[in-house]
């Protein structure tokens, strides 16, 4: 699927594209593509001469593939966004990007909750997006706000563990569901932390290459102390689990010994 968007007034405008006649009768800032076909990939690169990774080579993680030059001048970069799952854990999906030619060519398997809050927000604050390299910022930005919000998510279930693990009668049962839940919010949390440092490993990359204008250097600096100020929370929050860990397998090890007494009483007072 290939979602088209146009500069308005400051606005991003999405222009429906359903043939490559369609695309070509467009002047977008940014080309988003979810899960192309080799169809749309044939029509972007067609028309406005981009070649698009494989599958294969967007999930490459190897340092040197996230961040470089082509030849021909385009920059690509790679940068890992997160889905979050209510029923089940959070997925991490890589996203490629391009700038090329004034424009902003993304590509990644999976629509993600983010993308789709900057088109929100770019159609209803006019004048939040002057060219393609904003729709970039705006992106990391509102990633940084996702995963801030994941993070009070986590806080606020570390708490309801906590007051079961403080309440008076904590059962090998609880003790179970507990451990399920810390064992999710550990995972959440480590993807949170390595999610902000890609984002600020690609955001320092174009703030080192010059790209940015004065007014877009400031926002990425803006951006790095947000993510810096989540490193502080997830740093707090591994601590919480850890501790939350060990009162959790101490109380299981304390019904244990609980049960290993009775039986000791037990066979002591049956003895001939």
């Amino acid at each position: 699927m290939i979602n088209v968007f146009e500069l308005q007034n400051g606005r991003l405008n999405q222009v429906p594209i359903d043939s490559k006649s369609d695309l070509e009768n467009v002047a977008p800032i940014w080309v988003d593509m979810t899960d192309p076909t080799e169809e749309e990939r044939s029509w972007v690169k067609s028309i406005y001469d981009v070649t698009m990774p494989d599958e294969d080579d967007v999930k490459d993680i190897e340092a040197s593939a996230r961040y470089y030059e082509a030849e021909n001048g385009d920059l690509h970069l790679r940068t890992d966004f997160r889905i979050d799952d209510d029923e089940g854990p959070s997925q991490t999906v890589t996203v490629a990007f391009i700038l090329a030619r004034n424009m902003l060519f993304s590509m990644h398997a999976e629509d993600l909750p983010v993308f789709r809050l900057v088109r929100m927000r770019a159609r209803s604050r006019p004048g939040s997006i002057t060219d393609y390299k904003d729709v970039l910022l705006d992106l990391y930005a509102t990633d940084a706000e996702y995963s801030a919000d994941a993070l009070e998510g986590i806080y606020r279930n570390l708490e309801e563990v906590s007051g079961k693990v403080l309440q008076e009668e904590f059962t090998d049962q609880d003790a179970a569901a507990t451990l399920s839940t810390i064992a999710k919010e550990e995972d959440l949390n480590g993807r949170i932390r390595r999610t902000m440092m890609d984002t600020r490993r690609a955001v320092s990359f174009l703030m080192r290459g010059r790209l940015l204008d004065s007014d877009q250097f400031e926002e990425a600096r803006q951006i790095l102390r947000d993510i810096e100020s989540l490193d502080g929370h997830t740093s707090f929050l591994f601590e919480k689990i850890n501790f939350l860990m060990d009162a959790t397998v101490g109380f299981i090890n304390i019904n244990q010994n609980k049960i290993i007494k009775i039986f000791s009483v037990a066979s002591v007072a049956f003895l001939p």
